[in-house]
């Protein structure tokens, strides 16, 4: 009984044992929780790598490729790739040719950061803050870089890999090895390259001897057509006819020869030459910068001469006798110019910055929090962004039109512009004022052309008791009715105002068809009716009066002996 029930308790235990075993691969399993891939070979065609070769880490294997690329030794670099997909003849056959054409996509379609890459075994994501779920999960799979060829996309991809009981390696993944032929024929080296010295192709700096000499060359022969074509635009302008399309062709010279000068430089690096990947999107990023701005350059030249031309069929003056419907449209091209600004400067902007990755190189991470973001937009661009804001409400809601007559601080003024940052008025004399749009928002303003040009206008005149203000309306009446521009005879008005001792104020009303008319008409009325009193009647002048009786001296006569003295 003893020795069955040690032999039962032994089954029991191995029993036990199997089963927990099971569970916790299977749990492992159903976790996904796997540090490597397992393979049966590893480059069985190739021999045993050399020593120089290290794969421990994904920066440690990255930095191994660089080193050995470097010095042309393309056989020890191909130990870096899977070539699983390869029969053992293949691999030492092709390895040392597919590892010299992936060198060349790195170099020329996308530059590796080796900062970037994890120098853990595992590839464990560090994370310090907390913040990220996947914090100190092993991974065995890591992305180098994304590339499109032949419209298609393609990853380069790090993989770990584990051959039997030996170490676990990082190696770039069979399906990445798979798509190097494609990549190559996007990113290598243009045809013209089999004819430069080898000495030439040697590192420096950044860049390689021969792109030192190319790149320079290249810009200036691009620069020396860009000229070309801005010469030839100015001769055309020559043939075409006086106005807006000649003026619109002098306009867009610079930036249609800058758009010439960037489509060149794309197709030069498309199709003929082929730089460093550093290079290359330096240059991409610009080009692309210069053709946007160009185009956009070339709207609103187009807005502008559209806005002249409406300026010029407005007899050369912007105020507000013309028609509402022509003012308001010269506001919305204003409106229009401003948002082709805004969407060329955002679209500008969002793509250069997507392709330097400002935030990954200069490592501001804490700058991609968004409330970190509003902050400092808003205490360094508060001015600006008021500005702007100021502007669109302005130009959306309308209070103000360009070629309104407004009275602002005390002056005359027309709307001569509505931009961005300022308003520009044109003051009675030929002045312009330049006003910021915040301040001229904030400020109370009188429009005068709000809802019609009219204007009642009203002129003051101070005489002696003894005028007769009957004759000064009959004489008033004639006048205004003669006058080109006062209109609604039937609101014309004389009358006394007030009365201040020996002297009385006169006021006359008039209306008038806008202001400007209206004051013309307003001075004119006055000399009249001043050159008539001066005439007629010149004793209706004010004059002081030294009392000495009590007789009514309202009369202009004394009688007897004098009772008063007139000075």
């Amino acid at each position: 009984m003893t020795r069955s029930s040690a032999w039962q308790r032994w089954l029991l235990a191995a029993a036990i044992c199997l089963v927990s075993g099971l569970c916790l691969a299977q749990t492992q399993e159903a976790d996904g929780v796997q540090e490597w891939y397992a393979i049966d070979s590893l480059n069985s065609g190739l021999g045993k790598a050399p020593d120089a070769v290290k794969l421990r880490t994904p920066r440690e294997a990255m930095r191994t490729f660089r080193d050995l690329a470097a010095h042309n030794e393309f056989a020890a670099a191909s130990h870096i790739l899977n070539l699983a997909d390869l029969s053992p003849a293949a691999q030492r056959k092709q390895g040392a040719e597919l590892a010299r054409q992936l060198a060349a996509i790195f170099q020329r379609g996308k530059s590796i950061r080796l900062s970037g890459l994890s120098g853990r075994q595992d590839a464990a994501i560090e994370d310090p803050t907390g913040k990220s779920p996947h914090a100190g999960e092993p991974r065995r799979d890591i992305e180098l870089a994304t590339l499109e060829a032949d419209g298609d996309t393609y990853d380069i991809r790090l993989g770990r890999y584990r051959l039997a009981n030996e170490e676990p390696v990082w190696l770039i993944t069979p399906e990445s090895v798979a798509a190097i032929p494609a990549l190559y024929r996007e990113y290598g080296p243009a045809a013209f390259e089999r004819h430069i010295p080898e000495s030439l192709k040697r590192a420096f700096g950044p860049l390689r001897i021969w792109e030192w000499i190319a790149i320079p060359l290249v810009l200036l022969a691009v620069a020396l057509i860009g000229k070309g074509v801005y010469r030839l635009i100015e001769v055309m302008t020559r043939w075409l006819p006086s106005g807006s399309p000649s003026i619109f062709a002098k306009q867009i010279r610079g930036p249609v020869a800058l758009i010439v000068m960037s489509l060149l430089t794309q197709a030069l690096l498309d199709y003929v030459v082929s730089f460093s990947a550093v290079a290359t999107i330096t240059l991409r990023v610009v080009l692309i910068a210069i053709l946007a701005w160009g185009i956009g350059a070339v709207g609103l030249r187009l807005v502008d001469t559209m806005m002249l031309k409406m300026t010029r069929r407005l007899a050369g003056q912007i105020d507000d006798s013309k028609p509402q419907d022509d003012r308001k449209l010269l506001t919305t091209l204003y409106a229009v110019r401003r948002i082709i600004i805004l969407i060329l400067v955002t679209a500008v902007t969002i793509y250069v910055l997507g392709q330097v990755r400002l935030f990954e190189t200069l490592g501001l991470s804490i700058l991609a929090s968004a409330s970190v973001l509003a902050v400092l937009v808003g205490v360094a661009g508060q001015a600006v962004l008021g500005n702007i804001l100021s502007s669109f409400q302005l130009s959306l809601a309308k209070p103000i039109r360009v070629g309104d007559l407004v009275m602002f601080e005390g002056q005359w003024a027309y709307v001569e512009g509505i931009f961005y940052t300022h308003i520009r008025l044109r003051l009675w004399n030929e002045r312009r004022l330049i006003v910021p749009v915040t301040y001229f928002a904030s400020k109370a303003f009188e429009n005068l052309s709000s809802k019609s040009t009219k204007e009642y206008r009203s002129i003051v005149l101070t005489l002696h008791l003894s005028a007769d203000i009957a004759i000064l309306r009959e004489k008033f009446l004639e006048f205004a009715e003669a006058e080109e521009n006062v209109i609604e005879h039937h609101k014309l008005l004389c009358c006394v105002t007030d009365q201040t001792g020996p002297a009385q104020t006169v006021t006359c009303y008039l209306m008038t068809v806008d202001p400007l008319s209206g004051w013309n008409a307003e001075v004119s009325v006055r000399e009249k009716l001043l050159a008539f009193i001066r005439d007629e009647h010149p004793e209706w002048w004010p004059r002081d009066v030294v009392v000495i009786s009590h007789r009514d001296i309202a009369r202009g006569h004394a009688s007897g002996e004098a009772d008063e003295i007139a000075q």
